[in-house]
C-alpha cells in the first residue's frame, strides 16, 4: 500500500510539471487564431504524456480488445466510466475525438482551456433542455467535421459492480444523429480509483464491442445498447479476476 501511494504520488507530481509545460503553448496558439486541429495536436501530444508517465511510473498499461469493430465512418461511441483513465486516453484512442464533458472540466487549470477550443462538446448539466438542445447542435456539427463524438451515458463514474444505466439525453442523440453506435467498456477503475493515491500497476482492458446500426426506435436502442454493454462488461470483469 505504502509503495502504490509512493508511485501516485511520483505521478502526481510528474503530471503537474508535464501539465505546466503545455502553459507556455496558451498565449503561443491564442496568437495564431487558437487553431482547432493544432490544439487538438497538442492535447493529445500532453495524453501521450500522461500515458506514457503512467507506464513508467506507476505501471499502467492499457491493451485494446476488437479494434477491428470500429466503424470507418465517425459515430457516436458509449463508454462506460469508472475513472479519470478512460476521459484521457480517448483522445489517443480515437484522435480528433468529440467528447461530451460536464461545464466543471473547464475549470482545470491550462488543459480546461485546451478542452474548450478543441472545441469538446461542454454541457451545464443544470440548464436542462437548453443542454440537451447544445450537446445535439454540437455533436451535429462534429459529426459533419468527421470526428467521431463520445458520451459517457451512466453520466457519473460507476464501480462496475451495477447494471449499466443510461441517462437522460443518449436516446436523443440516437434517434436524430443517425449514425452508428459503437459501444465501448474499460475497466479502468480497478487500476485509477477516486482517491488520488489510489493509482497502481496493471492493465486496463480497452474492449470495442459489435456497433449498432442507426434507425431502432429510441426504447429498442437504448435496451440494446445496456443489453449489449452489461454483457461484454461481465466478460471484461471475469477476464480481470482469472488475470490475477
Amino acid at each position: 500500500m505504502h509503495q502504490i501511494k509512493v508511485k501516485s504520488h511520483l505521478f502526481d507530481g510528474f503530471l503537474a510539471f508535464w501539465t505546466a509545460c503545455f502553459a507556455l503553448g496558451v498565449p503561443v496558439l491564442w496568437l495564431f487564431g487558437s487553431p482547432p486541429m493544432a490544439i487538438r495536436s497538442a492535447t493529445r501530444l500532453w495524453v501521450h504524456g500522461v500515458l506514457f508517465g503512467l507506464k513508467h511510473i506507476v505501471g499502467l498499461n492499457y491493451v485494446e480488445k476488437g479494434r477491428d469493430l470500429i466503424p470507418t465512418e465517425p459515430c457516436l461511441i458509449v463508454c462506460n466510466h469508472q475513472s479519470t483513465w478512460e476521459t484521457l486516453a480517448f483522445i489517443v484512442l480515437f484522435p480528433d475525438v468529440a467528447i461530451i464533458a460536464k461545464q466543471e472540466l473547464l475549470r482545470i487549470p491550462i488543459i480546461g482551456w485546451y478542452m474548450r477550443k478543441s472545441p469538446m462538446i461542454i454541457i451545464d448539466r443544470e440548464s436542462g433542455s437548453k443542454a440537451l438542445k447544445a450537446m445535439l447542435n454540437q455533436s451535429r456539427e462534429a459529426l459533419a467535421c468527421g470526428r467521431s463524438v463520445l458520451i459517457f451515458p451512466e453520466g457519473t463514474r460507476m464501480d462496475g459492480r451495477e447494471p449499466i444505466r443510461f441517462k437522460r439525453g443518449i436516446e436523443l442523440l440516437y434517434a436524430k444523429l443517425g449514425t452508428p453506435v459503437l459501444p465501448v467498456l474499460v475497466n479502468a477503475g480497478k487500476f485509477w480509483g477516486p482517491s488520488p493515491q489510489s493509482k497502481r500497476s496493471g492493465k486496463v482492458t480497452v474492449l470495442y464491442s459489435s456497433p449498432i446500426p442507426s434507425g431502432m426506435p429510441a426504447e429498442q436502442f437504448i435496451r440494446k445498447a445496456e443489453g449489449q454493454m452489461e454483457a461484454d462488461l461481465s466478460v471484461l470483469n471475469e477476464l480481470t479476476d482469472n488475470s490475477r
